[in-house]
């Protein structure tokens, strides 16, 4: 029997092994939704809203590497998944977006709800194309997958109304078969390299995700050049935990000055897997060697020496091989002070960062003098929060975070120990992402414990979907840092020396939202109960929502502060109570 359009796309995908599409059903969409009801092992879920849908995908497509779906029909409903779809594109992540049309006939006439897609998706999309005959699939389809595959992007394939039901003339299986090449750089470069990084005194390293299947090899070339590994956020996972003696945490502006110091100390840096972007938090003058798979992406950053093009595990353990080869004898003479330098900073910024976290700390001698000057309403500490729910989450539970401060709180105080993953929009920085995300990696496995870390203003941009979690029985755990505040962007404002503006948000109790939709909703007020309000929240089957009001005052000290962001800062308080003063005087 010929199968339709819609009939051979859905085969396609569950021949792929995708397990859900992700979208919101209508017009153009509606055979590709029924060819799916019908199809065994593939599920649809329903969102509220396209974007979130696209970043569900994006999520499940960053866990496994393989494909992630997502699908938005005519018009607005394809215009929605764009921003996740970007952060798919920043996040090197394959996902296939289906996107509907208006009729073949009334293309290009204005029609309702028309809008050019192939115009639309341009910039994000590694591949785009329009279906007009049924004989272009399955061919096209093979394309779009190869190249959402091949080339770690989205692929975005529209299908006009009329066309999902049309049957092809010459059917066929889809051939969709695509190994993932494994490349490495030339000797002569890798000798280079080598030869630089046995001169050096104090190498650092700068591992980026990129790296993360190569662990093994990367902690295997820290010790050998007594290296300390300084991480990108995205790396956390993969490098973190006590089996790894070499890591000092992240740099930039959600690190810590060990990180920096690290850096800065180094007469060489090695950068492996990692495209981190803030290029004022490279050192100066110094030896750069850097590593990745992208020929684009060398030096791009920062001026590089030796710029090798490969695959991180196959261009380490070259390395490794001519290491060895140009070092005879030399193996345990090498100087590990800036090692041990690098290592003692950190355990004395997290000892410090600690104390923070302690739920008692405002009560002491120290504390009450802090909380005074920003804790005034003796709200929750953020830190408190954000290591009580590392103290008690499982060792292999996916974290996502929304961009701004909770991700500020969950890089210092939670360990990606053990199997634990993190997801989140740090290539694309986008509000609204770590509900949706947490959305798409739930439905990977419905038994793995999901953790978000949401900021009430990223939750309530896309607050709609709470309900697809309660539909569809996803029991994600949401931590809300509910400060009441844009919270970066008040801390932005106030580091330049303004007064905060436009930041404040009225928020509703979150929890009580939470428990009108038919969500568990727990909300915290007390720092005496934090701890046992997370244990609650994690053990309480089906999805739950955390609220706790943590304090808006609280300052993530960056790991290199300046005096101009000092004094930017006190500028910006003094001007914030001088106006608040004036207010409360003409009430």
């Amino acid at each position: 029997m010929t199968r339709t359009v819609a009939r051979v796309i859905v085969d396609a995908l569950s021949e792929l092994g995708v397990r859900q599409v992700f979208g919101v059903v209508g017009d153009a969409l509606n055979p590709l939704t029924d060819a799916i009801r019908t199809t065994e092992g593939l599920e649809w879920v329903g969102c509220r809203h396209e974007e979130a849908a696209a970043f569900a995908a994006s999520a499940q497509s960053q866990l496994t590497g393989t494909l992630g779906v997502c699908m938005g029909t005519v018009g607005p409903g394809s215009v929605h998944l764009l921003n996740g779809l970007y952060d798919a594109a920043k996040s090197h992540a394959p996902v296939l977006a289906i996107a509907g049309q208006v009729p073949l006939a009334e293309l290009g006439s204005d029609y309702f709800q028309e809008v050019d897609n192939d115009a639309l998706f341009r910039d994000v999309a590694v591949f785009r194309a329009t279906i007009t005959s049924s004989d272009q699939l399955p061919q096209m389809l093979e394309t779009a997958v190869r190249h959402a595959l091949g080339r770690r992007g989205v692929a975005v394939l529209t299908v006009p109304g009329d066309l999902g039901e049309r049957e092809l003339t010459a059917d066929r299986p889809a051939r969709l078969s695509l190994n993932a090449p494994v490349s490495r750089p030339d000797g002569s470069a890798v000798h280079r390299a080598a030869e630089l990084l046995d001169r050096s005194e104090r190498v650092t390293l700068l591992v980026g995700e990129g790296a993360r299947a190569a662990r093994e090899d990367v902690l295997t070339l820290a010790d050998r050049l007594a290296a300390p590994m300084v991480l990108t956020l995205k790396a956390k996972a993969g490098f973190e935990g006590d089996d790894n003696p070499f890591q000092v945490g992240q740099t930039g502006l959600i690190g810590n000055p060990a990180a920096a110091a690290a850096l800065q100390d180094a007469d060489t840096l090695l950068l492996l897997g990692t495209d981190f972007p803030y290029r004022d938090w490279y050192p100066q003058g110094r030896t750069v060697i850097q590593v990745d798979t992208e020929a684009t992406h060398i030096g791009r950053r920062v001026p590089v020496d030796v710029g090798l093009v490969g695959d991180t595990g196959a261009t380490v353990r070259d390395l490794l091989d001519d290491l060895a080869a140009a070092s005879a004898g030399f193996e345990g003479a090498r100087d590990r002070s800036h090692l041990e330098k690098a290592r003692e900073r950190f355990d004395q910024w997290r000892t410090g960062q600690a104390r923070l976290a302690d739920p008692s700390h405002d009560k002491g001698v120290v504390g009450r003098i802090r909380s005074a000057l920003d804790n005034r309403a003796h709200d929750i500490r953020p830190e408190a929060l954000a290591a009580a729910v590392d103290r008690i989450a499982a060792d292999d539970a996916v974290f996502t975070s929304d961009t701004g401060m909770a991700t500020v709180w969950l890089s210092r105080f939670v360990e990606m120990r053990g199997e634990r993953r993190l997801i989140g929009s740090y290539n694309l920085g986008s509000m609204a992402n770590a509900m949706p995300q947490a959305l798409g990696a739930q439905c990977l496995d419905r038994e793995r414990q999901v953790v978000a870390f949401c900021g009430d203003g990223g939750l309530s941009m896309l607050l709609g979907d709470l309900m697809t979690l309660k539909t569809y029985r996803l029991p994600v755990k949401l931590v809300v840092f509910d400060n009441r505040r844009l919270g970066m962007v008040k801390l932005e404002q106030e580091q330049s020396g303004l007064p905060e503006f436009g930041t404040v948000l009225d928020n509703p109790d979150f929890a009580a939202v939470a428990e009108a939709m038919g969500i568990t909703g727990i909300r915290v007020t007390d720092p005496a109960d934090v701890e046992g309000a997370v244990r609650r929240a994690l053990d309480s089957p089906g999805p739950v929502l955390l609220d706790v009001l943590t304090n808006p005052d609280e300052v993530a000290v960056p790991a290199k502060p300046t005096v101009e962001q000092g004094w930017g800062f006190a500028v910006a308080k003094m001007k914030e109570i001088v106006r608040s003063h004036g207010e409360s005087g003409r009430d």
